[in-house]
């Protein structure tokens, strides 16, 4: 299998839900596919496609920049903190090799932090706690401050 997805997040828990991804071009665009699928039913404020191009940029990142002599995966998660939404990115990398590029217009590459930057309400890198690198951004008042946007329960 090329993915796993964990659809099943607890009551109590901030994570609304995370995949496993293998390091291969079509994790990209099952990682957009499956965070619409699972985001949906929490009824988030913020612009879904907005998130989604994010996730886009990151996961490609983390394919391409990943490094391992294991094989090894990029693990997407996504939490509620408050009304904000954090999408969370990890990988094998190198923590210190995340930067914010300013390319030439004429590059083919370096533009995905940079979206990120301009979108996101914040955005941070780092080790993470799985080993190697997350990159993570943050949408604020993604859920309004009332609404119970989590409304599911753990089977």
């Amino acid at each position: 299998m090329a993915y796993t997805i964990d659809r099943h997040p607890c009551e109590d828990s901030p994570r609304l839900g995370a995949m496993t991804l293998h390091p291969e071009p079509e994790s990209v665009s099952r990682a957009r596919r499956w965070f619409r699928k699972f985001i949906a039913p929490y009824n988030p404020a913020c612009s879904i496609d907005d998130c989604v191009l994010m996730i886009s940029e990151l996961v490609t990142n983390a394919i391409r920049y990943g490094r391992s002599e294991d094989p090894w995966t990029v693990r997407v998660e996504w939490f509620r903190d408050g009304t904000s939404l954090r999408v969370e990115v990890h990988n094998p990398g190198f923590p210190a090799s995340v930067r914010l590029r300013r390319p030439d217009a004429d590059d083919a590459h370096g533009r995905g932090l940079l979206l990120v930057n301009s979108i996101a309400d914040s955005w941070h890198s780092g080790p993470s706690h799985l080993g190697g690198t997350v990159v993570s951004f943050v949408v604020a008042d993604a859920w309004p401050a009332d609404g119970d946007a989590n409304g599911l329960e753990c089977d």
